[in-house]
């Protein structure tokens, strides 16, 4: 079979690591899904890997709407918001996305909020995680900021539908990891944030402690973070510490170093709202932000917030980068992605590349892929 799972839960103690193992839920997993992904795999119109190698697609944010403050800001019923990147979401081993928001159909406690105009509650009802999983996604992070919306129940809830599902995710206190096997490598995935509830951006102590466990038991190691300041003029990787509205969102760049450094083959970062550069360290590769890759109402997509990559890697099966390709994406408003005919992320992707890592040997292909030099 394609697929094994391993789902579980950590819990650190002074002591180390104590393991709580949740049955095996891959026979619960649709077969049309991995049928269509299998089917895909011969007729993209990127390269596709060898059995030598893992494919691995990943994207930054996902808020497909929210019933919360009213249904007003939900797209219509039938709408497949993400039916236009089917076959990309679909054509590779494992592909992963940052989940902007609880998992609720009623009910929690939302947020209380000093400032209203600078603050958001987003409730996805339960049916988006069927079109999430038909749509071919495997893995989330749910360590970010708008996890935490309507409490503990969300949090929970979020994590009871995706199980339920068959879905991996990782990033909170309670769901610190979770891994999936994949043509006989097994992978594993963490995630950090700087909010209530998550796995912390700042605490590197526990960073190099998942990533190290996970680097034991795992042939490849993904960490997100969702870090760095937002908005369409903070594209820039500073190297720094960033905050904003007087929240400390962490040093991107340090962060995903030490991350490498403890044992992570690929870190993927999302929460600035907008593309930023990507970069290659001892091997492997970091993404700074993947932006707003399908987002529906209440977000400003105008510019460069509206423009996204939808990365597809190749890895060894020890997770060192082979090489990539970066598939345009963009949303008007209200939202949903489709191709972007004038490759606007790449584009971006390019020019800050250079920009904010001028000594990186990356090259850009006219096919829109990269790679990188020793």
């Amino acid at each position: 079979m394609r697929l094994s799972l391993i789902f579980g839960a950590i819990g650190l103690t002074a002591s180390g690591f104590i393991f709580f193992v949740l049955p095996n839920l891959n026979n619960e997993l649709p077969k049309i899904v991995n049928q269509k992904k299998d089917a895909l795999r011969d007729s993209l119109p990127i390269d596709n890997a060898s059995d030598s190698t893992i494919t691995l697609v990943a994207v930054g944010d996902i808020m497909m709407g929210s019933n919360y403050p009213s249904t007003s800001y939900l797209p219509a019923s039938d709408q497949l918001l993400l039916e236009p990147l089917w076959e990309y979401l679909r054509g590779a081993d494992i592909t992963f996305g940052n989940l902007e928001g609880a998992v609720l159909n009623a009910g929690g406690t939302v947020k209380k909020c000093s400032d209203p105009s600078k603050c958001y509650a987003f409730r996805q009802p339960e049916y988006f995680v069927d079109q999430l999983k038909d749509a071919g996604f495997d893995m989330f992070s749910i360590a970010n900021n708008h996890m935490g919306d309507f409490g503990e129940e969300g949090r929970l809830n979020t994590q009871k539908v995706l199980r339920e599902k068959g879905l991996r995710y990782a990033g909170l206190t309670a769901c610190p990891w979770d891994t999936i096997t994949v043509k006989g490598v097994k992978i594993g995935m963490t995630a950090f944030a700087p909010n209530t509830g998550c796995l912390k951006i700042k605490d590197y102590t526990k960073l190099k402690e998942v990533v190290t466990e996970l680097n034991n038991n795992c042939d490849i190691v993904i960490v997100s973070f969702h870090g760095g300041a937002e908005g369409s003029s903070k594209t820039h990787v500073t190297k720094a510490t960033e905050i904003f509205y007087g929240e400390d969102r962490g040093n991107v760049h340090e962060f995903a170093r030490i991350a490498i450094d403890a044992g992570a083959d690929v870190v993927l970062g999302h929460g600035p709202h907008v593309t930023r550069a990507i970069d290659y360290y001892k091997g492997r590769f970091i993404s700074y932000s993947m932006g707003n890759f399908c987002t529906y109402a209440q977000f400003n997509l105008k510019g460069v917030s509206g423009m996204a990559p939808l990365f597809k890697l190749t890895l060894k099966k020890d997770g060192s980068f082979v090489k990539g390709d970066i598939i345009s994406t963009k949303q008007n408003s209200p939202g949903g992605p489709f191709l972007d005919t004038l490759s606007g992320a790449f584009e971006q992707i390019k020019t800050l590349t250079g920009a904010d890592f001028p000594s990186l040997k990356v090259k850009f292909g006219d096919d829109h892929s990269f790679w990188f030099e020793e």
